[in-house]
């Protein structure tokens, strides 16, 4: 007795596409995904640079969907809102910041000092060139929204465990709190960074080596002092 032949659809337990093959309905389903991911990272990247030189709230969708070259409609299809699309920025701002400071302190002396030293200067590096990551910063201090991800608290929560751990390994001077050091760097920093947004020579390599040639000498120890950099170093 013969036995019937099984349609190709039901042989492979995939949809056949418009020609029969049901490679061919995978590779533009992926063509499609990928797609919408670059719209998604445009978007993202025009909305950044739409707040950076307008604000949050003088920002308009029309202004971003146009620098990004795509319509209203598929912007509305990414993000519902501009306040949507602000914490979106905001969250892929501060990916951008934990990349910065998953890092091991520098091989040598006084290394967990020389580590906050070397992140300073990655830090205004990347807030002078990357528009994302300045305006992820800018976007948790204005007034206007509410504060979503906080990449100002994020930093100072890692220069505080850095310090906590220069104190540990006797990289402090005795008489010296590690919070007022955290006080000192995140101001500092923070200063940097919105004084930047107007004139990049407060981001560059020059003046973040300046502020540590000054605090350096009040924080470390004579003997490590010497084999501190207060240009960073490379990294490894």
């Amino acid at each position: 007795m013969a036995v019937p032949v099984k349609h190709r659809s039901q042989l492979s337990g995939l949809p056949l596409g418009r020609h029969g093959n049901p490679l061919a309905t995978t590779e533009r389903s992926m063509v499609k995904q990928e797609r919408a991911a670059r719209t998604r990272e445009t978007l993202i990247r025009s909305a950044a640079e739409v707040f950076d030189r307008e604000g949050f709230s003088r920002a308009s969708l029309t202004a971003i969907s146009s620098l990004a070259g795509v319509s209203n409609g598929a912007l509305h299809f990414h993000f519902a809102s501009k306040a949507a699309l602000a914490d979106v920025v905001e969250a892929t701002a501060l990916t951008k910041l934990l990349a910065l400071t998953h890092t091991q302190p520098p091989a040598g002396k006084a290394s967990h000092v020389q580590l906050v030293v070397d992140v300073t200067h990655r830090l205004a590096h990347a807030l002078r060139d990357d528009v994302v990551l300045r305006t992820g910063f800018a976007l948790g201090g204005e007034p206007s929204r509410p504060v979503r991800v906080g990449l100002r608290e994020h930093w100072r929560c890692w220069v505080a465990q850095a310090l906590e751990r220069a104190e540990a390994e006797g990289e402090l001077r005795t008489e010296v709190a590690p919070q007022d050091v955290v006080t000192a760097v995140v101001a500092a920093t923070a200063g940097f960074e919105v004084l930047g947004v107007r004139d990049a020579m407060w981001l560059s390599a020059t003046t973040v080596s300046r502020f540590w040639r000054l605090l350096l000498p009040a924080v470390a120890p004579a003997a490590l002092l010497t084999g501190l950099q207060a240009g960073g170093t490379r990294p490894q």
